[in-house]
């Protein structure tokens, strides 16, 4: 699995873990949230989606690595944002376990979904809400989705 950091260039996963806990172990008495967000864009004949992965020190700045992803091209909203979903949960379980098995910090992660009341996902709120409450972590939707209607985002294009 590999990610872009914009300032380091290419990372494996492992190096990503790594300058999260750096970054968290700079300013430890801060606060700290882990966000995971996901978003997509359609490029016929395919779909470009774009994880972030951000360490946001509440306040005072963050930072941020991404993995971009094509597929084929899927028509349906509701299987693109569905898999949207499906690829942060599978980052954001990494991150969890490889925190869990390090014991190294107490973040809790946050996934961030590009879907909101207004517009055309609205009605899949509740169904991808209950995926990612399911599987144990926090869920953000627009306006508050920031992880994935804007960082992600911008690297989609």
């Amino acid at each position: 699995m590999k990610f872009v950091s914009p300032t380091r260039g290419q990372l494996t996963f492992e190096q990503v873990y790594e300058a999260v806990v750096a970054y968290v172990k700079e300013c430890p008495q801060d606060k700290y949230k882990l966000i995971i967000g996901t978003d997509s864009q359609q490029h016929s004949p395919k779909v470009c989606f774009v994880t972030a992965v951000i360490i946001h020190r509440v306040g005072k700045g963050a930072r941020f690595f991404f993995r971009r992803h094509t597929q084929r091209y899927i028509e349906s909203l509701r299987q693109r944002i569905y898999y949207e979903t499906y690829l942060s949960l599978e980052v954001a379980t990494l991150i969890a376990a490889k925190l869990a098995e390090n014991d190294n910090l107490d973040l809790n992660v946050e996934i961030h979904l590009d879907v909101g009341e207004q517009g055309e996902t609205k009605d899949l709120i509740r169904e991808v809400v209950g995926m990612v409450s399911g599987s144990g972590f926090a869920a953000c939707i627009k306006p508050n989705s920031y992880g994935a209607s804007k960082v992600a985002d911008k690297y989609t294009k």
